[in-house]
Parts: C-alpha cells; sequence; structure tokens
C-alpha cells in the first residue's frame, strides 16, 4: 500500500494530504441552511451539511492530492448520521482515485484490535460471506498498549495490502508529558520508533514499510532523530500551517530520495475561505479557495524539499 502512495505523490508531486476534519462552524451558512431546510436542525441535518461541504472541496482538489485524511471524530460526533457520511466520504474520496488515511487512533487489547482493524482496513466474516466496512487504506494506531494491541493491525496490513501510522511522536503541545519522558536514558518516543521499525520489518513493502509513524511538524529537532533511527518508515507529519509548522520544520521528515513523509493539513486547506489570503473567493466559493490553498502548500513544500 505504501507504494501506491508513493506513487501518487510521485505523480502529483505533492507530498501532501488534505484531513477532511469539518466542524459546523467551517461550513459555509449557505450550505448549512440548505440542508437544514431539507432535513431540519437535526443530526442527519448536521451530517448532510458535512458530506455537501466535503464533496465541494473534494471535487476541487483531488486532481491535485494524492490522499486525505478524514478524522473519524469529527463525524462520530453526529453519531449514526455522522458515521454514515464519514463512509460515504471514504469511498467517494477512493472513486476520485485518491487514498483513505482513517484518522481513527485506534488500540486496545488484542482481540478489540482485531475487530477494530477488521472494521477499519480488513474483512469482517458474517455467515458465508465477507465484507469491508469502512475500508480506508490507512488508518492511525494508538500504540501505547504494546505488540498485542498493535499486531492484529499488523496482519490486516499483510492480509489485505493495508497501511497503518503508528503514533510516535505527536504535534499537541502536551504530547511531552508522556512522550518526552526518559526511559533507561532515551526518551519514549525513541523507544516507540525502534518497536515501530520491529513490527515494520514484517510488513515492507518495497523500500518502505506499510506500518509508518506520526511525525508531528512542531517538533523538528525531534523528526530529525527519528528520519535517522527510522529509514524505511513513511511518516504522516500533522502540525503544518494551522498548528504552527513551517516549510523549514518539515525537511527533516523527508529522506534524500525525496520520498519518507506525507504532510497533513486540515483547516489550513478546509476551511481556506476564512483566512485574509483566501477572503477574495468568498463563502459561496469556499471550494476554489481550498484548491489554492491545497497550490501554495505544495508550492511551499516543494520549495523547502
Amino acid at each position: 500500500m505504501i507504494k501506491q502512495l508513493m506513487n501518487q505523490i510521485e505523480k502529483t508531486k505533492a507530498p501532501i494530504c488534505v484531513g477532511l476534519d469539518p466542524m459546523l462552524s467551517y461550513i459555509p451558512e449557505h450550505v448549512v441552511k440548505k440542508s437544514f431546510e431539507e432535513f431540519g436542525e437535526t443530526l442527519e441535518g448536521a451530517a448532510d451539511a458535512i458530506w455537501q461541504f466535503n464533496k465541494e472541496i473534494i471535487d476541487c482538489t483531488y486532481d491535485l492530492i494524492p490522499s486525505v485524511k478524514p478524522q473519524i471524530a469529527m463525524y462520530e460526533q453526529f453519531g449514526i448520521e455522522g458515521l454514515k457520511v464519514y463512509k460515504k466520504t471514504v469511498d467517494y474520496c477512493q472513486e476520485k482515485g485518491l487514498l483513505v488515511i482513517g484518522d481513527a487512533k485506534r488500540g486496545d487489547i488484542g482481540s478489540t484490535s482485531a475487530a477494530y482493524a477488521a472494521g477499519h482496513i480488513g474483512k469482517v466474516t458474517v455467515g458465508s460471506r465477507t465484507y469491508s466496512g469502512f475500508d480506508t487504506d490507512f488508518l492511525t494506531v494508538n500504540p501505547y498498549l504494546g505488540t498485542d494491541g498493535v499486531k492484529p493491525f499488523v496482519d490486516a496490513c499483510n492480509a489485505n495490502d493495508k497501511g497503518l501510522f503508528v503514533l510516535v511522536k505527536t504535534s499537541n503541545p502536551s504530547s511531552g508529558e508522556f512522550q518526552d519522558k526518559l526511559i533507561d536514558g532515551k526518551p519514549l518516543y525513541e523507544l516507540v520508533a525502534e518497536k515501530v521499525v520491529e513490527w515494520g520489518s514484517e510488513c515492507m513493502d518495497g523500500e518502505y514499510s506499510n506500518v509508518g509513524a506520526v511525525v508531528g511538524a512542531t517538533y523538528p529537532e525531534m523528526s530529525r532523530i527519528l528520519r535517522k533511527l527510522m529509514p524505511h518508515t513513511y511518516f504522516l507529519v500533522p502540525g503544518y500551517g494551522a498548528q504552527g509548522g513551517t516549510a523549514e520544520d518539515l525537511k527533516y521528515c523527508f529522506n534524500e530520495d525525496g520520498f519518507g513523509a506525507v504532510v497533513n493539513s486540515s483547516r489550513g486547506i478546509i476551511a481556506a475561505y476564512k483566512k485574509d489570503a483566501y477572503a477574495k473567493f468568498g463563502p459561496e466559493h469556499f471550494g476554489e479557495a481550498s484548491r489554492q490553498a491545497v497550490i501554495d502548500m505544495v508550492t511551499d513544500i516543494n520549495r523547502v524539499l
């Protein structure tokens, strides 16, 4: 699966993914109003507004990008109706030729992880038939429970040609409360990185493993260390743009071959029309604002690479 992502990145010259993390506050008033007129101020109405918003952004950007990253929490908050739109969004993106990174940060005891893996990147058996649930191409995974919490996801990757991104050094301000703590003289994130390399050795897809790592753009010196520790691990890099990460901060995430990382931007793209730089597009043309934000992001990153 990681080869497919690399091929898409090479084709588009865009080592990025668009985070489809919609909040109702991001959606232009005219879109919300239309959905509420049809479905009322209900969970179904909110879900429809999210779907209309997502579809417009996808239609305006799919030819420029290799991948998207929908954060499932933004859909779960609207219950079953929201999850229906999550699945609808995944399917629509794949129809457009995009690879989908399901940002669900799953991870639990072995049997529960196996069920999560089946639902998101694997298959579930129903009588004599098998089905794929959410069927994303990649999934983010929390490694806190150790190997028996991660191995079911690795097994699902091998069985279904899928990929993972395991949380290693996250971009949020308080990540250091645990991740930076020293254990036997090493920060915890380095120990997690070593395990990611070990897990990934069972799941190689050419030069890189299908088991990747989440490494935040907001800690560039740490990403430099992690790149050396994980030369054959692909990085999913959050934190660019709205969270403060710059293109210069990203360069250590990449290898000398120009590969090794895919950089996420969420509200910086999907809510671009709200920013002064794209105000000329207005709410009516929010999709075009997102397209321009993608073009600008790609230019910015490639300038440094």
